[in-house]
């Protein structure tokens, strides 16, 4: 059985650091949970990180078990916003912010495989937030992105860069939510070393 590497295939899944690439990206299908808040001390935050996991692992089994396919478990995904940019790039302000959690899934996924997964991962006992589990297609379409290596509260000075330097430089403004994608865990990594890609959906200015 051959495994499929979403992150291998879809060109969103590789940025460099110090860097600011231009790319075009293919639609995504992924599993996605909604909220707001900040999320160091949100519950709903915890909630659909503890649901999203046990979804993505359900799907995989669910493939590999009935439908003779598997894929390897994408990382953890995040698209922020909040009424005032400077939430994000200056102040911080993390109350502010909304949030939409998610993982990426292979195309096989539907409706019917979430809610078998749901019904699994409940008879788990696991899944607090299985309830407000969504599938959705996510198109961004032209993006810019670059790699942050460090923790996560040292990356308003790279979004800056990108909103007030790089798209005006490029005839670009946002056209979308930003996206953020955590190639590293943050529960094992040291935060000087978590790696995380920095994408913002972008339009002609």
């Amino acid at each position: 059985m051959a495994t499929t590497d979403l992150k291998r295939a879809h060109p969103g899944y590789r940025a460099r650091q110090d860097r600011f690439d231009l790319l075009e990206l293919p639609p995504q299908r992924v599993v996605a949970i909604d909220g707001e808040g900040d999320p160091n001390a949100s519950p709903s935050y915890r909630d659909a990180l503890a649901t999203l996991f046990p979804l993505a692992y359900a799907l995989k089994a669910i493939g590999r078990r009935d439908l003779g396919v598997d894929h390897v478990v994408m990382p953890l995904e995040g698209l922020w916003d909040a009424d005032d940019l400077a939430s994000f790039t200056t102040r911080r302000d993390k109350a502010a912010w909304r949030w939409t959690m998610l993982i990426a899934q292979p195309d096989w996924v539907d409706e019917e495989q979430l809610e078998r997964a749901r019904a699994e991962v409940a008879a788990r006992g696991r899944g607090p937030a299985s309830a407000l589990a969504r599938l959705a297609v996510l198109d961004e379409g032209r993006c810019v992105q670059t790699l942050h290596v460090g923790p996560y509260d040292d990356e308003g000075p790279v979004l800056a860069e990108l909103h007030e330097r790089v798209l005006p430089s490029l005839g670009l403004r946002p056209d979308g939510r930003h996206h953020e994608v955590y190639l590293g865990d943050a529960r094992r990594a040291a935060p000087e070393r978590l790696r995380t890609i920095l994408r913002q959906p972008v339009a002609l200015a």
